[in-house]
């Protein structure tokens, strides 16, 4: 195990990102190769259907709500303005897509799968 600072490039691609709130020192990661790019966001936002369409909401598993929020708005922006892929722990399957601006939140548009290799 190596302790790394929230912030810094992990490996050449990989970028860790400061999302406290959820619990202290908690991090999401930003993915890039090449012209493709892939937010990890962790705990930031834990249902989809629920945080990203109402990123202000407080659940009360952040352990500091006001920080989770801005955490939350600052990754769905992000992810939204770039185009990233996106995931989290706690997304239902196929748990990947991309994020679109739908009124005061944001709406997830899974990716397609399919089971050929």
């Amino acid at each position: 195990m190596q302790r790394y600072k929230p912030g810094s490039e992990l490996v050449p691609g990989i970028v860790s990102i400061p999302a406290y709130g959820h619990t202290p020192g908690h991090c999401a990661f930003a993915l890039q190769s090449q012209r493709q790019s892939m937010l990890v966001m962790s705990d930031t936002v834990r249902n989809p259907y629920l945080f990203a369409r109402h990123p202000d909401w407080q659940p009360t598993f952040d352990m500091d709500g006001p920080r989770a929020v801005q955490a939350r708005r600052r990754m769905l922006d992000r992810a939204a303005a770039d185009r990233m892929l996106v995931s989290a722990y706690h997304f239902p399957f196929p748990a990947c897509g991309h994020l679109i601006r739908a009124g005061t939140g944001y709406e997830l548009v899974p990716v397609m799968w399919s089971p050929r290799p």
